[in-house]
């Protein structure tokens, strides 16, 4: 079983990992926070958040919050829920995820489950010590519309097309935010006051045209 570690990443990319070695990880593991596992075909990554991520992770998740109160949006915010399909021996943690157009689907689920439910409209993931597992094709394959992903000091906004993801300006899950939008009102929480933080995003959420 070869192992790659990468200590300063805090990964561990395993493979010839069976499917029934993965569940039984996540059995194992749920009622854990951390670490996150994705899974694509025998090959296993187990990522631990450092701070700098997870500070990413959940001031983005509070501003999808934020924005979906001041513009009157239900959603569902399931955070890293598990979602896998052994039929195509993938399955993946998100940092963050939301239910937008299909919240209604499964607002009263106390268990999703793939493919009896939607898969998450959309999927936040953070990449800032780059993943060793290209999870776009998980994403894919599970049918994610729309991934924001935060990496290299910018964050990128993609929508699924087909059986791929291309990079859009603006997200098509909750207009009319923009992905130079985004990233501004992101790097602002790491420097403002957490209360001045929010007001500013609720001030700044009221001046948008509405789509």
């Amino acid at each position: 079983m070869p192992a790659m570690v990468t200590p300063s990443e805090q990964r561990v990319v395993l493979s010839d990992i069976s499917w029934e070695t993965y569940e039984r990880l996540l059995e194992d593991l749920a009622d854990c926070s951390a670490p996150r596992l994705t899974y694509d075909h025998g090959v296993l990554e187990i990522m631990s958040p450092l701070s700098d991520h997870e500070r990413y992770n959940r001031n983005l998740s509070l501003l999808v919050e934020v924005f979906a109160e001041e513009l009157d949006i239900e959603i569902g915010n399931l955070g890293s829920t598990t979602f896998k399909l052994e039929e195509f021996e993938r399955g993946f943690e998100p940092d963050s995820c939301f239910y937008i157009q299909h919240e209604s689907q499964i607002r009263n689920r106390r268990r999703i489950a793939l493919p009896e439910d939607p898969p998450p409209d959309l999927v936040i993931e953070i990449d800032l010590t780059n993943s060793s597992i290209n999870k776009f094709p998980v994403f894919a394959q599970l049918g994610v519309p729309e991934v924001w992903r935060v990496s290299s000091g910018k964050l990128e906004i993609f929508r699924l097309q087909r059986d791929r993801y291309t990079k859009q300006p603006s997200s098509s899950v909750l207009p009319p935010l923009t992905a130079a939008d985004l990233m501004e009102l992101l790097e602002s929480s790491l420097s403002m006051r957490r209360t001045a933080w929010l007001r500013h995003l609720r001030e700044h959420f009221r001046k948008l045209e509405r789509p």
